[in-house]
């Protein structure tokens, strides 16, 4: 039979915002494979699956999370982790991968799998989707992410303000992903553009150390590097005035 790799969206942080369809993934696999950085450190993803699944069931598995500049440094762990899941395919079968969001979102999955798809011939690569830090956001502040016929842009920061700057020139609701390092540029670009004002931002969303503030109290301060914003547009309409 041919192997199999799983990516399971495990959600931003809170174990209760896995799918029913993920935990039975995760459960169903052989291996579950969590992400690391080379700290060792437990990952995001590694808390929230343990609330499923035994520990002897989880493998980590280094990757350079962190690593932007040194190409060849990354791509030398990106190798060394498929590598490990290749084997592990081999002498177990099927694998699920557990990715904070959605495997399909900016997640580590989308490399790996390029990477697997290369050492294990005929492996069969899916994804189960995981609800997104914008999705849980947005609930958790009350931020409506679109109405009518108004588009959602996604952006990730690590791209440069500039490229937050003209999305939020646009139309339509902006989110920002991995902020926090950049976050006095993100705040001066909203002021810039007339979008703080209902803008709100996110961190540890479902964890202990939680925060959800308004976009407004951005004080320059780095934040969390996984931080999440939310810019909706001015909506003068009243009810129904998108559409």
């Amino acid at each position: 039979m041919s192997s199999r790799l799983v990516g399971v969206g495990v959600g931003p942080g809170d174990p209760e915002l896995v799918t029913v369809k993920g935990v039975n993934a995760l459960r169903a696999a052989d291996v579950v494979v969590v992400p690391v950085m080379d700290t060792g450190e437990r990952g995001r993803a590694e808390a929230t699956v343990l609330h499923y699944v035994p520990a002897e069931k989880v493998v980590r598995v280094v990757f350079a999370l962190n690593e932007r500049t040194d190409r060849a440094r990354r791509e030398a762990a990106w190798d060394a982790a498929g590598e490990k899941v290749a084997e592990l395919l081999r002498r177990r079968g099927s694998v699920a991968f557990a990715t904070i969001g959605d495997p399909n979102v900016y997640s580590t999955f989308t490399y790996l799998a390029q990477t697997i798809t290369e050492l294990v011939p005929g492996v069969v690569v899916e994804t189960v989707p995981g609800i997104t830090a914008m999705q849980d956001l947005a609930a958790r502040s009350g931020a409506v992410l679109t109405e009518g016929t108004e588009p959602l842009t996604l952006v990730p920061v690590t791209a440069g303000s500039a490229v937050l700057k003209e999305a939020l020139a646009g139309p339509g609701t902006v989110v920002a992903y991995k902020f926090g390092r950049q976050a006095a540029e993100v705040a001066e670009v909203l002021r810039e553009t007339g979008r703080i004002g209902d803008a709100v931002w996110g961190s540890a969303l479902g964890l202990p150390q939680e925060s959800v503030r308004p976009a407004a109290e951005l004080d320059g301060e780095p934040l969390p590097y996984l931080s999440t914003l939310i810019a909706p547009p001015r909506r003068d309409g009243g009810r129904g005035g998108k559409l």
